[in-house]
């Protein structure tokens, strides 16, 4: 096996023990010590071919420790040196490259982190970062070549040697970084968030630091936090702000305890959300609301770039307030990428955030922390604002529906997915320009998306081909109740004769 299938977009993504659903072991040690390898090989080349020092982390997962001791045993098997952090976030493991941390008070040339994100828990990964960022889809392909040649030469299992790999405590590092932040910005002291209850729900993956090493110190109540313990089995609920289960999990913890706020994290903290004493939820168009608020107030008539499936009450929202408003393409690189474009371009952009709670900001070096996106609600409630008053103007839409379709490959003549993809994101473009009702937006990034008058659905619906799976996904949000139902019915006439996709998720929509 070639270890570019082992390639996710900019990550390493695989199966990496047995599990329920027969799906093969693909992520083996063995890999992970030839991409340790690679990457040092790699990162090396990039500093003058000298000695480079790498630091290792991972989540919960329980295939983590053993993906961790394969990829250092690459790394010194290269003549390079290794820090082991345990168990620490993806954002941290960025940082690392920029905070002084260990005896010298140096900073390391790279970092790798050990996760799959929200995935289950079989499934594990590699990402790779630099002081420059995380790696692009491009270094990604060249590490997979690099580690193909190191494979063919070298056929031997790893061997762990423990002399040659430092340990590190860099979360507690991280965790001052953090602390630090809302001192600074609420302005109050040593103990900020004294007098306020705020609880965090890590989901048993690794964000369970951020309320004993950033929330505690700062003075916060964290009574009724949970799940802040480690276990890759993730016995609760999967680790991740938009699962079902997980947010109605820490909407209960945050009423039952009468938190002033409750937090959720994903496995590997990039991604975060929260909740209201209310119980309303800051997710998605909300939460995105709320940050734009705190960017605009600290920079007047900055660019906010959002994905493509933002609603329009966001967009008048950000526009109302002063700011600036660009919908870009699904993934979360791809609108961390526009915003820095953008700012390349003198154009200011402040913040650039997906619905799914990938965020970044400029001023903490375009990383996706759901930590830090945390830390910048929190300054404010340090200051005494309340989130809810702070979005109070924002309006919702009345329905708001996700329908993924699957591809039928089989159907596909030829067997190109993505020509498919094209073809029929094409029809559905030909079609608006003749449906009553219907009309195309001035500027479009990503799929078709179509604007539909109050009594053609009083709203939009956008189609696009799926990032890194075989399936086309639709969004539809109306303004009016039983809108995406006008507008489902009116694509289902569209798409009759469509033999390529599976349209059953769409009938069961309507029939609902």
């Amino acid at each position: 096996m070639s270890y570019s299938e082992l390639q996710n977009g900019s990550d390493i993504r695989g199966i990496a023990m047995e599990n329920e659903t027969g799906a093969g072991i693909n992520l083996t040690s063995k890999a992970a010590m030839d991409l340790g390898s690679a990457f040092a090989l790699w990162l090396s080349a990039r500093n003058d071919n000298r000695k480079v020092k790498i630091a290792l982390g991972r989540d919960s997962r329980l295939t983590g420790q053993e993906l961790l001791e394969a990829a250092a045993c690459g790394i010194t098997a290269q003549g390079h040196e290794v820090c082991d952090f345990g168990i620490a976030s993806t954002p941290a493991m960025f940082m690392s490259t920029v905070l002084p941390s260990g005896d010298d008070d140096s900073t390391f040339d790279g970092s790798i982190m050990i996760t799959a994100s929200h995935l289950p828990y079989y499934r594990n990964g590699l990402k790779f970062f630099t002081k420059e960022g995380g790696l692009e889809k491009g270094d990604i392909k060249e590490l997979t070549v690099i580690a193909d040649e190191i494979a063919d030469k070298e056929n031997s299992s790893f061997s762990k040697n423990d002399s040659d790999i430092k340990s590190l405590e860099f979360m507690d590092t991280y965790a001052s970084y953090l602390q630090a932040k809302i001192r600074d910005g609420a302005g109050k002291g040593d103990k900020p968030l004294e007098g306020l209850k705020i609880i965090v729900d890590a989901g048993n993956g690794a964000g369970g630091f951020f309320a004993t090493k950033v929330l505690e110190p700062l003075g916060a109540d964290i009574t009724g936090s949970q799940f802040l313990e480690p276990d890759g089995r993730f016995p609760n609920h999967i680790p991740n702000p938009e699962n079902k289960e997980a947010a109605a999990s820490i909407k209960k913890a945050t009423i039952d305890s009468g938190a002033d706020l409750g937090i959720i994290f994903d496995t590997d903290v990039d991604r975060a959300g929260a909740v209201l004493p209310s119980g309303k939820t800051l997710t998605r168009n909300d939460l995105i609301a709320v940050l734009s608020m705190i960017a605009l107030g600290e920079h007047p008539g900055t660019t906010i770039v959002t994905d493509s499936v933002t609603s329009d009450g966001l967009h008048d929202f950000i526009v109302s307030h002063g700011g600036k408003h660009k919908r870009f393409k699904r993934g979360y690189r791809n609108v961390i990428d526009e915003s820095i474009r953008l700012n390349n371009e003198g154009i200011d952009s402040q913040l650039a955030i997906e619905t799914s709670g990938h965020g970044a900001f400029k001023e903490n070096f375009f990383l996706d922390d759901g930590a830090y996106l945390m830390v910048k609600l929190l300054i404010e409630m340090g200051k005494g604002r309340r989130l809810e008053e702070m979005i109070s103007d924002l309006k919702e839409p009345k329905e708001s529906d996700e329908i993924r379709f699957p591809v039928l490959a089989d159907q596909i003549e030829g067997g190109d997915l993505q020509a498919n993809g094209d073809r029929i994101l094409k029809i559905l473009e030909a079609a608006a320009g003749t449906t009553d009702g219907w009309s195309l937006p001035e500027s479009n990034y990503e799929g078709v998306r179509i604007n539909t008058d109050k009594e053609h659905g009083d709203g939009w619906l956008l189609l696009r081909k799926s990032l890194h799976e075989p399936i086309m996904p639709l969004n539809i949000e109306s303004n009016s109740k039983g809108g995406n139902l006008i507008m489902a019915t009116k694509l289902k006439e569209i798409l009759a004769s469509e033999i390529t996709l599976d349209q059953s998720p769409l009938d069961a929509f309507i029939k609902k």
